[in-house]
């Protein structure tokens, strides 16, 4: 026990789930943690449920989680002993490890010389070569490299890949020689945006393959074992979005060598703290991807499969003690389905859709973990990742993992933007993820709904909610004859009326209340009978034709936001009177998104062909292209490289051709 120094005071030098993922384990054992945060987080709840928070001053990623300066500058001022980096941001940054450990503070990761070998994916992959790990092709790109010969060289396709990061960004897939010159410099705007380095090379791309990665953990005491593996092949833009432990599809066979080729890579680096060692695999054959070197953003899968905290292990190490449990001790224990809950689009090439959460209410259903960093209330910015949080289900079989997550997910409230919640049901719940027919090519090849499809029963059931619900209020308002029981005329009125549209469906209802408080309600040629047990603070149970139900209800702007057990359904309610105002803008090309304008490719007066890159857009550090919806002559550009637009403002407007 001489050599171990108990941590009592630790930074957290992120946001959002992991920061408030990191506290939960901190505060368990008995350490304070101190938040830092940018200007649009100042009140999110990692903030308030830090025991201290330091401002860094500036909104964006670059002027604040990425200032290595104002960063240290806070570890010092808040009389931390430990930082932890979490995922993303520094925590993968060789510099930024170097500072705090010569600050005399505690480094919750492993060594920034470690880091530096991993930090570069080049070099990490001439160092698994040397430890016999099996690694697919690859070419540095410099400025004098032949890129046309280096992709022939690997062969096509090829993947462009930032050697500096990782998420998603700084990647694409290119299939042949015209896309590969601008994919490399789309590639190397984004790294260098992401991660403050523009290297970038070529990869072998696999088009069916498995995404498998083996956790692994250090301590200094030469001690080293592997968690087992986690299958992370469902993604988009490369990006992970659903990921189990185990993988279905490896056997023991190539478990146990691939954890051997996992503690060997890690034994060759020397590793200490938790990482990752990540491998495609193609049939019983796998190929060395990368070393994180870090938490990952799926750790939770590995927890629920193992019992242990892998944050706690994390502090442990940090602090000197050995790991507590030898890979003897490890076995794997049921199933665990972790699912990404984005703020965006995927009806719109899963584009990020910030704006707030009106709403947010984990489900009770399933026994699920939620590890999120918003509440009600909460702002989804541009300036950030657009995850909203991680739902985690642990179940003895795979196919009631997937189950329960898939009715966690629907029976979850959350309201106000636009998410991918339905597109994660309808994969958890398609034949072929059941089947675990799971290659990286899931979501071209199986192609899930994106979207949820309304049946004209849940509609009409959510309409009724939303009168109901808006009925109450208008009673509770009411500033005469309040005790007048609801529906008593002493003539006989006319129905009233309401109209409602769900994305390109249209409801409309007739309502009339009756003398004992019952609501009579016409829907089409059906009529149903109404029961109001409770409403008016947004809680509505209703009996709808003798069918009891309960609903969430929300009002927001002219939306009714109505959660039901089957899922969330948006009800805008439709003026009494046709507005003139909004009419559309022809050959007007709007913004799909918040973000900056990274570069305008057209100008006034110029022809473009349809397709042709107009505009690039940068929001939640991803670059996103705007092209031409036709041929025609650009006619005006109407935004500036550098300025902010907001989501639908006219980027440029298009003649088309006659």
């Amino acid at each position: 026990m001489a050599d171990v120094t108990p941590i009592t005071r630790l930074l957290i030098a992120n946001r959002g789930e992991i920061a408030r993922r990191i506290m939960r384990t901190a505060h368990d054992m008995g350490i304070s943690t101190i938040a830092i945060y940018a200007d649009g987080d100042a009140d999110a709840p990692f903030v308030r449920e830090a025991d201290a928070a330091i401002a860094l001053g500036g909104r964006t990623s670059a002027e604040t989680y990425l200032d290595v300066g104002k960063v240290i500058d806070a570890c010092k001022r808040s009389g931390a002993d430990a930082v932890h980096p979490g995922y993303g941001f520094l925590s993968e940054n060789q510099g930024f490890a170097q500072a705090v450990i010569d600050a005399g503070i505690k480094w919750l990761g492993p060594s920034p010389e470690v880091i530096g070998l991993m930090g570069d994916k080049l070099s990490a992959k001439k160092l698994m070569q040397e430890a016999d790990v099996p690694t697919l092709p690859a070419i540095e790109l410099s400025g004098d490299t032949d890129l046309s010969g280096a992709a022939l060289e690997i062969g096509y396709p090829v993947l462009v890949k930032a050697s500096a990061g990782g998420g998603g960004r700084g990647m694409r897939v290119v299939e042949n020689e015209a896309d590969l010159e601008e994919a490399v410099a789309g590639a190397r705007r984004e790294a260098a945006g992401a991660f403050g380095d523009d290297t970038v090379f070529l990869e072998k791309w696999l088009d069916t393959s498995r995404h498998v990665e083996l956790q692994i953990l250090g301590d200094h005491h030469g001690n080293l074992v592997h968690c087992f593996e986690r299958e992370c092949s469902i993604q988009r833009r490369h990006q992970k979005i659903i990921e189990e432990a185990p993988s279905p599809a490896v056997t023991d066979d190539i478990r146990e060598r691939m954890g051997a080729a996992a503690v060997a890579a890690a034994r060759k680096l020397g590793y200490a703290s938790a990482g990752t060692v990540e491998f495609l695999l193609a049939g019983d054959d796998f190929y060395f991807l990368e070393v994180n070197a870090r938490l990952q953003v799926e750790h939770p899968v590995t927890e629920e499969i193992i019992g242990h905290d892998l944050v706690r292990e994390q502090i442990r190490i940090a602090e000197g003690e050995p790991l507590s449990f030898a890979q003897e001790d490890l076995a794997i224990n049921g199933c665990a389905i972790e699912a990404r809950l984005y703020a965006e689009d995927p009806a719109n090439g899963f584009l990020p859709s910030p704006g707030p959460v009106v709403k947010w209410q984990p489900s009770t259903a399933g026994k699920a973990r939620f590890d999120s960093g918003v509440e009600s209330g909460s702002d989804i910015s541009t300036d950030f990742d657009p995850m909203i949080a991680k739902v985690i289900v642990h179940a003895p079989t795979r196919r009631e993992a997937a189950a329960r997550l898939a009715r966690v997910l629907e029976t979850t409230t959350v309201q106000g933007l636009t998410t991918n919640r339905d597109f994660l049901v309808n994969t958890l719940r398609s034949p072929e993820y059941l089947a675990a027919d799971t290659t990286t090519d899931f979501i071209e090849r199986v192609n899930p709904a994106l979207t949820r499809v309304v049946s004209d029963a849940d509609l009409v059931n959510a309409g009724i909610a939303a009168l109901i619900e808006a009925q109450a209020r208008r009673r509770a308002a009411a500033r005469i004859h309040r005790n007048v029981v609801s529906g008593w005329r002493n003539s006989t009125m006319p129905p009233q009326r309401v109209s409602y549209a769900a994305g390109e469906q249209e409801l409309a209802l007739a309502y009339q209340s009756r003398r004992d408080g019952t609501f009579d309600v016409a829907a089409g040629d059906a009529t149903h009978h109404v029961v109001a047990l409770k409403a008016g603070d947004g809680e509505v149970e209703v009996a709808i034709d003798g069918m009891r139900q309960r609903f969430g209800v929300t009002a927001h702007g002219d939306d009714w936001l109505v959660q039901s057990n089957n899922g969330g359904i948006t009800l805008t309610e439709q003026p009494r009177y046709p507005s003139a105002a909004g009419a559309d803008v022809g050959g007007g090309l709007k913004a799909p998104m918040p973000g900056a304008v990274l570069a305008a490719e057209v100008e006034a007066g110029q022809t473009v062909e349809k397709g042709q890159l107009l505009i690039i857009l940068e929001a939640m550090k991803m670059e996103h292209r705007i092209t031409a919806p036709m041929s025609g002559t650009v006619e005006t550009v109407h935004v500036n490289v550098g300025e902010q637009v907001e989501n639908g403002q006219l980027l440029v407007t298009i003649t088309e051709e006659s």
